[in-house]
């Protein structure tokens, strides 16, 4: 991680959010009840899904993968973030930027990647419905999130590591509240032409083949529920699928202006990312089980189920 004599730094500054004085505390808040709100929602999916038999299925399956990715996301940003806006320090280790880039570079390509997967699993389940148990075998689920998270983690690999062998020069001021490879880029010296090329290779086929395929599976769905003669089976199957189509916009609308469009303004950038780093994992569970009656039925049964052990407990 060096280039020519020059060292890696021993620690980053992370500028983040301070020519904003005045907002620090009410950030810090915010990602405070953010995290931990993203910790009990994103657990309690994968907790359900465990204890439930009737949230065994694949949408639940890939549902569980997307949460776990929630947060990891949400623990390798917001605890350095929450000291940084709480302390006067605004300093990151070396390991801890290092292991910020990789993580982040691993989880956000994975997400991408079973995103894509969930809209194509959506797709089986309304516009194949007689053959939706033959084509989402649970083989096939377990094959399709284990190429999301490997391709996430190959990028991750190459992405990272080239971003990381750039000589330094000995700048170590990010303009961001948190190590990601694009802040860094802006921190070497010389022509960085060729690896933001490579980087932009690499990252294509998540930032543009996967919001492809759904939008494709999307399409095919609209066109199958329109046919549909019942209005109720309309609704339900609408409904079935907006939550996801909220959550896929959320997640590739920022992040396609972030790393394909590259905003102007730092500040503006470093906003987007903040929603798409501390809010999107948090409105994830939220928007999946507030209009989900099998989740809300399992939390009925499991509460029930606790009353009712109270009651009888022998004491």
């Amino acid at each position: 991680m060096a280039g020519g004599n020059v060292s890696f730094p021993n620690t980053f500054v992370l500028l983040g959010f301070s020519e904003y004085p005045w907002l620090q505390i009410p950030l810090f808040a915010v990602v405070l009840v953010s995290y931990l709100l993203t910790l009990i929602g994103n657990s309690s999916i994968i907790f359900l899904s465990m204890v439930e038999p009737r949230l065994q299925t694949p949408m639940y399956f890939f549902l569980d993968h997307l949460s776990l990715l929630d947060l990891s996301i949400s623990c390798n940003i917001a605890p350095q973030l929450l000291a940084n806006l709480w302390g006067p320090e605004k300093t990151i280790a070396s390991w801890g930027c290092t292991t910020q880039v990789y993580v982040f570079s691993c989880t956000s390509c994975t997400e991408c990647a079973l995103l894509a997967v969930m809209a194509f699993d959506r797709y089986v389940a309304i516009c194949r419905p007689l053959r939706y148990s033959l084509i989402m075998h649970p083989w096939v689920c377990v094959w399709l999130v284990a190429v999301s998270w490997f391709s996430g983690l190959v990028n991750s690999l190459l992405q990272a590591t080239l971003t990381l062998q750039l000589p330094l020069c000995g700048h170590h001021i990010l303009d961001h509240f948190f190590c990601e490879v694009p802040a860094l880029i802006k921190l070497a010296c010389g022509d960085t032409t060729v690896i933001n090329l490579s980087l932009t290779l690499v990252a294509i086929p998540f930032g543009m083949v996967a919001p492809v395929i759904v939008v494709i599976s999307y399409t095919l769905i609209a066109r199958a529920v329109l046919k549909l003669s019942s209005t109720e089976g309309r609704h339900k199957a609408f409904s079935t699928c907006s939550s996801h189509l909220v959550v896929v916009t959320m997640y590739f609308g920022p992040g396609i202006y972030l790393y394909l469009l590259s905003p102007s303004k730092s500040s503006q950038a470093k906003f987007l990312s903040f929603f798409y780093c501390i809010i999107t994992p948090l409105l994830n569970p939220l928007i999946y089980t507030l209009r989900n009656k099998d989740v809300k039925a399992a939390w009925k049964r499991i509460l029930q189920f606790q009353s009712w052990g109270k009651l009888f407990k022998v004491p």
